[in-house]
Order: C-alpha cells, then sequence, then structure tokens
C-alpha cells in the first residue's frame, strides 16, 4: 500500500493542540532540558536550520494555531534522510516516537510541494468528507 502522508511523533501531547507534539517539538524539549550534549545540541540545531532554509513554515504554525504537518510521502525522501539523525537522538535520549503513516489527515488548511498543515481540534483530526 502506498501512503500519501507520514509525521514522526512522540506520545506527549502539544499544550497547543492536544495532539501528540512531533519531531522538532520533541528534539528542542530534549535540548531545553539539558539532555544532549554540546555535540547534540549543533547537530539538531544544524537539522533545524537546513529546514528553515529549504521548508515554508505554514502560517497556521506559525501563527500558533491548533495545526500539525504531515510530510507528503512522494516529495520528501531527502527531507526524511536528513531527519535520521534527529530521530537516533530520540533512540539515544529513549524519547518514545511513533512513525504514522496515513492516507486520511482531516482538514488540510496549508499546503505546499513537501507537506500539510492540517486542522487539530480539541487533540483530534476532524475528517471532513
Amino acid at each position: 500500500m502506498e501512503y500519501k502522508y507520514m509525521r514522526i511523533q512522540g506520545r506527549e501531547n502539544s499544550y497547543i493542540t492536544k495532539y501528540p507534539k512531533g519531531i522538532f517539538s520533541l528534539c528542542w524539549n530534549l535540548l531545553r532540558d539539558g539532555q544532549l550534549t554540546n555535540e547534540e545540541k549543533e547537530l539538531f540545531i544544524s537539522i533545524d536550520d537546513w529546514f528553515k532554509e529549504h521548508l515554508p513554515e505554514p502560517e497556521p504554525c506559525k501563527n500558533h494555531q491548533e495545526a500539525i504537518t504531515f510530510f507528503k510521502c512522494e516529495s520528501t525522501l531527502e527531507m526524511v534522510e536528513k531527519l535520521k539523525p534527529a530521530i537516533a537522538l530520540l533512540d539515544r535520549h529513549q524519547k518514545p516516537y511513533d512513525v504514522v503513516y496515513t492516507n486520511f489527515v482531516g482538514t488540510i488548511i496549508y499546503e505546499d510541494d513537501w507537506q500539510v498543515a492540517v486542522q487539530v481540534e480539541n487533540g483530534k483530526l476532524p475528517l471532513r468528507i
């Protein structure tokens, strides 16, 4: 089966969306909590900087709306490759996460070539048909 969307998410909820935090939030939390070595901090910040340079930040996310993002599977192989060191940080620091593949993300409120941002309501992805 081929999937349209992919998301790497933790098992703790965001205070904004009430939905599981994405990989960047998980890694920023590790950094904030002092769990990363200086080398790991530099590594993660370089990954974050690469994404900021190469991937637009969706307006709903900038505005702290109740929205989360999914990568588009068909166009993000390079980005998933760039995330592997961040995933390794989660593994090294025993931060649980799930890789979610789906064709059903709910209400898309932003879309570009690489990702979609979807509306979250009360910690859930409302499906609109």
